[in-house]
């Protein structure tokens, strides 16, 4: 399917083709960094609470 797709005279319908994975990747791409994010987030909030804990501990 993939061979054949190539052999076609119509240059548009591959460009299509590539736009679409470029899109795909895109929404991949921000996906993953807002997923990062909100790892970082939570992180942060879970180190704050310790750091409060601690505190809380020592006096």
């Amino acid at each position: 399917m993939l061979f054949s797709l190539l052999l076609q005279t119509d240059p548009d319908q591959f460009n299509d083709f590539l736009l679409l994975g470029y899109v795909v990747l895109g929404i991949i791409a921000v996906s993953y960094i807002a997923y990062l994010y909100n790892q970082q987030r939570n992180i942060q909030k879970d180190l704050e609470l310790m750091e409060q804990l601690l505190e809380d501990e020592e006096q």
